[in-house]
């Protein structure tokens, strides 16, 4: 073979090989996606905590133990949040929200310096039917790490709603507990809810709620990454 065969049978198979090279790295980059979005968790669940003055006006018997269940699947577009209840007497309904705080440290005690929930957002109806003492509910729209609101006409910034919890939406069925009726929380459609009655933690270390799954701790307050 002369030279020049033989640099043309050497630019060809380097060609071929710079080719095979970018083939592998594309094939790479699109299995296992940027590096960011592998921290991210496609699932999560955790469970809400009752409101203490207002357990005996949930519960079904003080026999059987109340529970409040959420799962949260990622999806390309939306998130879905499944919502399972279980003890909870029949007949009641409730309101389902995200909110920006929860009443209680992440201890699952009262937080003494809790002032209000900050930014709530009406997700659900719930009900309990009269023959029985379960509830589930589903919902799709934007959850997982990104959920928030904002407001430039009273200089809102964007806030992150990563609380679940849901109130009473008669202020009645929580007066035997020593709610008072005249005095109604804004949290149902008509704005005359209940009060409180279930809610999720916040981490122990972030301070952050469950619908953050990957937090930043380099910042104070900790943030969220979108």
């Amino acid at each position: 073979m002369n030279n020049a065969c033989r640099r043309n049978s050497w630019g060809a198979a380097s060609a071929q090989n710079i080719f095979r090279g970018f083939l592998v790295a594309a094939i790479t980059l699109a299995v296992s996606g940027p590096a960011s979005a592998q921290t991210k968790k496609d699932e999560i669940s955790f469970d809400l905590v009752p409101n203490p003055p207002f357990v005996d006006c949930l519960r079904v018997n003080s026999d059987e133990p109340l529970r409040a269940h959420v799962t949260v699947i990622r999806g390309k577009l939306n998130d879905t949040l499944t919502l399972d209840l279980d003890g909870i007497k029949p007949g009641l309904a409730f309101d389902l929200f995200t909110v920006q705080r929860s009443r209680f440290k992440a201890d699952g005690s009262l937080d003494p310096d809790f002032t209000n929930f900050g930014l709530a957002w009406y997700q659900s109806d719930i009900e309990i039917g009269k023959y029985r003492d379960s509830g589930h509910v589903r919902i799709r729209t934007i959850l997982l790490d990104q959920i928030f609101g904002f407001d430039p006409d009273v200089a809102l910034p964007p806030t992150n709603t990563f609380h679940v919890g849901f109130w009473f939406n008669n202020p009645e069925d929580a007066a035997a507990c020593g709610f008072d009726p005249t005095k109604p929380t804004p949290f149902n459609g008509e704005h005359r809810a209940g009060p409180l009655a279930m809610i999720s933690l916040p981490d122990a270390t972030t301070g952050l709620g469950p619908l953050c799954t990957d937090p930043n701790d380099t910042t104070s307050p900790a943030t969220c990454n979108p």
